[in-house]
């Protein structure tokens, strides 16, 4: 008989320990650790219904039956694995479905792969299930099956959305709906699919879309749905499930109040791509962000806007954060950042005033707050600037977010112009990182952050005198190189730097 265990999980955020615990290591919040009792059922096999246990070839090993119920079930239980030499196995790059729109088709790497697993988590209302129904009807109409596994929604709800953003049923009937929540139930209905198929018919591209993660579960574990253990045993039978037979998935995952995926951190490992669908402030612009990926690049950013139609690709995604820029009040310096292959232009707020009360507050939005006080003690030690005493407020604008280390100059410039009350003359870009003995350095992809400042009117860049001449067939750009902290902040208040400091490298 198996023996029940016991375990406690934060309710926060699924962190999972052997014993009780104040406060969570995962999250850091207090009294957020419950008891729960998990007993295996008697006879349990390690995969729902055995499937994970089974001597089926992953996808990529060739030779792979074209029924889907023969990939189930043809393989003995229990049969050896044997090696495979690397080259007798199919490359994953030529075996990806098309995406539309192309902003998220980059995101994923370029499309999406056969056989991939993508764990797709945002805040509730921001749009998860608006995009996963607009990319399944572009699929459909591409020939490609859709199985929308609904665990939160009704099938009427869907057809609503679906309606929307332009569904037409007598065209459209390869997006199929499947209300289940149970993983065998699940597992049994997709081995069905091809039954009334001819027999040795292939079965067409399919991608499953399962809504949510959170809301399936399997009889093989004696927990509640939502629980970590459940997710960690729903989400690798359905990992295992999408590489044995080729067929692509969709996890949709909830968050935590902190943001990160709600559930075990496991998840995170099994699936091959992991997407955070973000939002803008509570506006129109949406945003996915790659911060997994194994078939892609880690960071790609896909920035799209909210319609009554769907989701629509921005337009001059890159110049997006600069829109209603006044560009003539102290406190604000502009800089290029890179998320991916995307080069944007962002503005850095910043409010330097007089502390009224004992303390001085330290507000940040959209930059790592510990940043803004490292800066902050840098200028005051290498630049000379008194910021003790005072309150300081940092945003970026639009509602953007920056962890590129090329913006720290752009952080500083905001600080030392609101402090003096002196606005960045215009049209001046601002690009470097900095460093604890004050001085500045070189950004990364220096030429392409350049191209994207002179195609919108940017005239002047100041950054580290590191970085070179400027790159060939970029012109209208003079630089203003700078070796330390407080040559920066000067820099970048003077109209015209003296010659020497400022020149107009050589196309």
């Amino acid at each position: 008989m198996a023996k029940s265990t016991t375990r406690f999980f934060c309710t926060d955020c699924g962190h999972e320990e052997l014993r009780w615990l104040g406060q969570c290591p995962g999250c850091h919040a207090w009294n957020t650790f419950a008891e729960m009792k998990i007993a295996p059922a008697a006879g349990a096999s390690k995969g729902a219904r055995g499937f994970s246990a089974t001597g089926q070839r992953p996808v990529g090993f060739g030779g792979a039956s074209t029924n889907l119920k023969n990939r189930l079930s043809g393989a003995q239980p229990g049969a050896a694995p044997r090696p495979v030499p690397l080259a007798q196995i199919e490359s994953a790059a030529s075996r990806r479905l098309p995406v539309e729109p192309a902003e998220v088709a980059r995101v994923l790497g370029g499309g999406l792969v056969e056989g991939s697993v993508v764990l797709l988590g945002g805040e509730p209302g921001v749009g998860k299930s608006t995009l996963l129904t607009g990319l399944g009807l572009w699929w459909v109409r591409q020939g490609i099956r859709v199985i929308y596994v609904a665990g939160e929604e009704s099938p009427s709800q869907i057809r609503m959305r679906a309606e929307r953003l332009g569904f037409r049923p007598d065209r459209e009937d390869g997006f199929l709906i499947l209300p289940e929540v149970l993983l065998e139930t699940i597992l049994a209905a997709l081995g069905d699919l091809d039954a009334e198929a001819p027999a040795g018919a292939a079965v067409p591209p399919t991608v499953i879309i399962a809504d949510s993660i959170q809301t399936l579960h399997s009889d093989q574990v004696d927990a509640y749905p939502g629980s970590p253990t459940q997710i960690r045993f729903c989400g690798g039978v359905l990992a295992d499930f999408a590489r044995r037979t080729g067929w692509p998935v969709f996890l949709v995952g909830h968050v935590t109040k902190t943001g990160d995926l709600a559930g075990p951190k496991l998840l995170e490992h099994m699936v091959d791509t992991v997407l955070y669908f973000e939002g803008s402030g509570g506006g129109a612009i949406r945003m996915v962000r790659a911060v997994k990926n194994r078939f892609g690049t880690t960071g790609e950013l896909a920035v799209m806007e909210m319609r009554g139609e769907g989701l629509v690709p921005v337009d001059q995604a890159g110049l997006m954060f600069l829109s209603g820029r006044r560009g003539v009040e102290p406190g604000a310096a502009v800089c290029a950042v890179k998320n991916g292959s995307r080069t944007f232009l962002v503005e850095v707020q910043a409010l330097v005033a007089p502390a009224r009360y004992g303390t001085p507050q330290r507000v940040v939005q959209g930059v790592d707050s510990k940043r803004v006080a490292l800066l902050a003690a840098i200028l005051e030690k290498r630049a000379g600037l008194d910021l003790a005493g005072c309150d300081i407020f940092v945003k970026v604008a639009g509602g953007g977010r920056v962890d590129d280390p090329g913006a720290d100059l752009a952080v500083v410039a905001a600080l030392a112009s609101s402090l003096r009350e002196r606005p960045v003359p215009e049209g001046t870009l601002v690009l470097g990182e900095v460093g604890l003995t004050g001085e500045v350095r070189g950004v990364s992809e220096l030429e392409a952050r350049l191209r994207e400042a002179a195609g919108h009117g940017f005239t002047r860049v100041v950054l580290a005198a590191s970085a070179g001449r400027k790159p060939r067939g970029i012109k209208g750009i003079e630089l203003a190189t700078a070796t330390s902290v407080e040559e920066a902040v000067a820099l970048v208040f003077e109209p015209r730097p003296p010659a020497r400091r400022a020149r107009e490298a050589t196309p």
